[in-house]
């Protein structure tokens, strides 16, 4: 288990200020080569392996069925829908369409399977992969109550560069993590399609804790935002 760690907050900011302009397209490639290394993406024509994980789902965080069959939430649920159940949790009969239309019950599909050692991390299924512009794509993996930080992946023609969002519940401990090497391999024919089916491996600088290894890998099969 990692040691905590603290960062100043000036540096924090200055990273943010650096990848914000990033990803905005401001002088982008002379930001990002000065604070991540660039990965060169490796396109195929057929990417092979198991990606059975796609047909994979869960429903939103806090969603769950309770002992009545019924789709109940618990946690970081609104505070209106209390008054919709019973003192032993069944939502009452007439509340039921009240409750759905608060209540998100959809199927979420996984899109990514991955491993991870960064801090503050316990397990994320799901990336969002949006367009910046016609060259450029940003990734990003979904946080949760128990994971705090999120892999970013950004996609800029043939390269990519990779950081680690810490987003920590210390926030005098949240830092970015920048890619030192890596690779990446993304299937050419369904990124055509508006699919980015992709497998990685990058590791990360950890300038607090140099012999303490941080990295992400694993598979990526996600829909084009």
């Amino acid at each position: 288990m990692f040691e905590k760690f603290r960062m100043k907050n000036n540096i924090a900011v200055f990273g943010l200020i650096l990848f914000s302009s990033y990803l905005w397209g401001q002088n982008t490639k002379g930001i990002v080569k000065s604070v991540s290394i660039p990965i060169t993406i490796k396109w195929v024509e057929h990417l092979s392996g198991d990606f059975s994980f796609k047909n994979n789902w869960s429903y939103p965080e806090g969603v769950y069925k309770n002992e009545y069959g019924q789709l109940s939430c618990d946690g970081l649920c609104p505070p209106e829908i209390d008054a919709m159940k019973d003192s032993t949790g069944r939502i009452y009969a007439d509340s039921l369409r009240a409750f759905y239309a608060i209540i998100d019950t959809t199927h979420q599909s996984y899109s990514i399977q991955c491993e991870a050692r960064s801090y503050e991390y316990n397990g994320t299924n799901f990336i969002e992969v949006n367009r910046l512009n016609n060259n450029s794509f940003h990734c990003f993996t979904l946080t949760s109550i128990s994971t705090h930080c999120s892999l970013n992946i950004d996609l800029l023609r043939d390269s990519c560069y990779a950081t680690i969002d810490l987003n920590s519940i210390d926030t005098s401990a949240s830092e970015i993590f920048y890619c030192k090497n890596g690779n990446i391999t993304i299937d050419k024919n369904l990124w055509k399609a508006g699919i980015m089916k992709a497998v990685f491996s990058f590791n990360f600088e950890n300038k607090e804790n140099p012999k303490e290894p941080i990295y992400w890998k694993g598979k990526i099969y996600a829909r084009l935002n």
